[in-house]
This record gives structure tokens, C-alpha cells and sequence, in this order.
């Protein structure tokens, strides 16, 4: 005798009020409940245990759906298959794939996260912050890693490509470098929707011919001495670093942090450190006779240890720090010279080097800290230009005071 199989009809589905389970056969049953709400259930045995498992809501399938859910279970008993096991293996895998779905915003914060102690400037990790957030979190925030396209990034760096190029250029490589994160951590795979070669070069302008070149104001190197004579005229720590800073032709950054440990006054040197350099090479700076005597007047009003250009002391704060580049600034403007900036004055120097002297280019290239392109002419720079630049440099002061 056969297994009695469609037991139920359309109707008396629909009509059955009576709490239980109520058989159609094969295993599956409509489950009535108190509240009146019905559901599919399937029961079979496996392995010797007695199971259940729902097949959904009557609401959602009907009859013929039960059936056809019901015999999709019978055929995976017939393949020595547990229906429920394998319900719950997808159920589990759905949740371990909704877990693995990574937000850009989240991503971002990871990448940060496992790069700072790499990062040497501690504000780097606040620019990478605040830059993603300002401009790719509106629209890339909320998206998976893994569905970000091209479409998205040049909704991104569109409306600031041409008026904000230098920033739409570094936050371009700072999506691209994200995005690659996530691809290696295999949150993503495909190409890179932010890569400038080969890819968004194609639909955006070189950044290096959209920029909008801003040069520092500089002072024509014939004005200098005039200047020099004013400057020396005012007093404060502030006017003393900036004619540290001109004499020495640093950079302004490097002028503000100089240490007294950095300088051998015995050799007439000031090395400053890789970390503090654009390049992160050691530079030495050969010291003329201006520029020590500018540390001489230092050493008259402040301790030599720490900071050369120290803040004066703040009741609100028990750290030592250096002056700030708005000292400097300030100072320019009293003085009447509000048009000018303190990094401008290498400008100056360059000039006055290339036009009013004879001193070899790979000299002055070296003495401005910039990086020679000819291998042969860097190793040759590196062992021998020391003194041919304590010359320059000694020129250069004379300049500075009308010599």
C-alpha cells in the first residue's frame, strides 16, 4: 500500500482553524496555531532521530510552494543528506558573509589604524582622517568596499579636481591606497577604481597641468641686505629665527625645530636630522659667521639646550616648544612686508646664487637640500661639497650684510 501523499486542498488550508498539525503527507504539515497564524513544517528522520524543520509561512507559500519545498527536501534524504543540517550551514554562511561585508568608512579607520606607527609626522594620520571624511565619506561612507566603482570615486573627486587639484590629487591616492588595502585583505578583488595609470587618467586632466601654480612671495635678492639691516633693527626671538632661517637657507619647518644638540659650534655645522628633512636625509649646513653670531645673541637670553628659537614659557603648558612659522609671519607684517613669506626667502638665495655668482650649480643645488638627478653627480656631491658650500654660504652672509 502507497504513502498517502496531497491529503489537504486549496480550501481546507484556508479554512482550518483547529490548533496542530494537520498532515498532507510525505512528511509535510500545516502547523495551526492558537493565534490562528499557519506555517509549513517538514518532518522526517535521519540517522535515527526524529527532526522538524519549517518550510515558511502559509502567507508566503501556498500549497503547490509547500509541496514543491517538501519534495526538494525528501530528494536530499534520498542523497543521504540531512535537510536541516545543510538549512543551517546556509543560514550560517549568509551570516559570515553579512559579516564580512566591510563599509568604506570602517575600512578607512583600519588602514589608519595599521599604518600610524608608520607614519613618522604625527599629524599625517589627522590629514588622512579628516580629508576621507570630508570629501569620500558623503558618498563613498556607507558602501561596501567590494561594490565601489569608478562611477563613485569620480563622483568623489570630480567637483574638487579643478579647484582644489593638490587635494583631489593626494585624496585620489589615498582612495586608491584604501582600496588596495582592501583587496589584499579580500574584501575586494577586480581593478583598483581609484588607479590614476591606465584608468582615471583617461577620464581626468593631469593634476600638474590643472594645478594652479602658487609660488612663495620672494624678495629680489638685490633687496636683501636693505632688509637684513631693518630685520637686525627688531628685537624678540622671532626676528632672530628668521634671520637663522635666511642665513642658513633651511626650510622654515627645519629653522623652527633646530637643537641645540644639532649644532657643533667647534666645527661650525649644523646637522640636521633624516626624520626632519623633506627627503629624510641627513643634511649638514656649513655656519658662516652671521649665522653664528645669531646663535651667539640666542645664547644671551636663553639656556643652549632644547629648542635654539624656544616659545616663551606658558603657565598653560609645562612642555618646551618651538616657535611657530605665525611668529615669523608677524613679524613680516610689522615690518611692513605682509606680501612676503619666510620659506620665500630660499627663492632669494637661489637667485642670488645662479645670477650674481660662480659658484658650481651642483653646489647650490646641494646647499638648497634638493635632490640631484644624476647618480654620478650625487655621489660626487655627497663626498666633496661640504667646504665648496661653507664657502657659498659664507658668501651669502656677506651678501646679507651689504658685503
Amino acid at each position: 500500500m502507497g504513502i498517502a501523499i496531497n491529503r489537504l486542498t486549496a480550501l481546507q488550508v484556508q479554512r482550518l482553524k483547529q490548533p496542530g498539525y494537520h498532515a498532507d503527507g510525505a512528511g509535510l504539515y500545516l502547523c495551526v496555531k492558537p493565534s490562528g497564524a499557519k506555517s509549513w513544517i517538514f518532518r522526517y528522520r535521519f540517522a535515527g532521530r526524529e527532526r522538524e524543520m519549517g518550510l515558511g509561512s502559509l502567507v508566503t507559500f501556498g500549497l503547490a510552494d509547500a509541496r514543491e519545498r517538501a519534495l526538494a527536501q525528501r530528494r536530499l534524504l534520498a542523497d543521504g543528506k540531512d535537510p536541516l543540517d545543510i538549512k543551517h550551514d546556509a543560514q550560517a554562511q549568509q551570516r559570515q558573509s553579512r559579516a564580512d561585508v566591510l563599509v568604506f568608512d570602517a575600512a578607512a579607520a583600519r588602514y589608519i589604524a595599521s599604518h600610524r606607527a608608520g607614519w613618522k609626522n604625527a599629524k599625517h594620520a589627522e590629514q588622512w582622517t579628516n580629508t576621507l571624511a570630508t570629501y569620500a565619506s558623503p558618498v563613498l561612507g556607507a558602501l561596501a568596499v567590494s561594490e565601489i566603482q569608478t562611477h563613485h570615486v569620480m563622483r568623489v573627486l570630480e567637483p574638487i579636481w579643478v579647484d582644489k587639484t593638490e587635494t583631489a590629487s593626494r585624496l585620489r591616492g589615498r582612495l586608491e591606497r584604501v582600496l588596495d588595502w582592501c583587496k589584499v585583505q579580500g574584501y575586494r578583488t577586480g581593478d583598483n577604481p581609484a588607479a590614476w595609470r591606465g584608468h582615471l587618467e583617461n577620464l581626468l586632466s593631469a593634476p600638474k597641468k590643472t594645478m594652479v601654480v602658487k609660488h612663495h612671495a620672494a624678495l629680489p635678492w638685490r633687496e636683501i641686505a636693505a632688509f637684513m639691516a631693518e630685520l637686525r633693527q627688531k628685537p624678540g626671538m622671532a626676528a632672530l629665527l628668521t634671520e637663522w632661517i635666511i642665513l642658513t637657507n633651511c626650510r622654515t619647518e627645519e629653522g623652527l625645530k633646530a637643537r641645540w644638540e644639532e649644532i657643533d659650534l667647534e666645527r661650525a655645522v649644523w646637522t640636521i636630522p633624516a626624520n626632519r628633512m623633506k627627503a629624510k636625509k641627513e643634511h649638514l649646513i656649513p655656519l658662516s659667521q652671521h649665522a653664528l653670531s645669531v646663535l651667539h645673541k640666542v645664547r644671551a637670553v636663553v639656556e643652549p639646550v632644547g629648542y635654539v628659537f624656544p616659545k616663551p614659557p606658558n603657565k598653560n603648558s609645562l612642555l618646551e616648544q618651538p616657535l611657530s612659522n605665525a611668529a615669523c609671519m608677524a613679524l613680516l607684517k610689522r615690518m611692513g612686508h605682509a606680501d612676503l613669506t619666510v620659506h620665500g626667502f630660499r627663492s632669494s638665495f637661489r637667485d642670488w646664487a645662479g645670477e650674481s655668482t660662480n659658484h658650481p650649480r651642483e653646489v647650490i643645488e646641494h646647499a638648497m637640500a634638493h635632490q640631484l638627478q644624476d647618480k654620478a653627480e650625487a655621489a660626487y656631491a655627497r663626498g666633496t661639497l661640504l667646504e665648496r658650500r661653507r664657502v657659498l654660504m659664507a658668501d651669502w652672509g656677506r651678501h646679507c650684510s651689504g658685503g
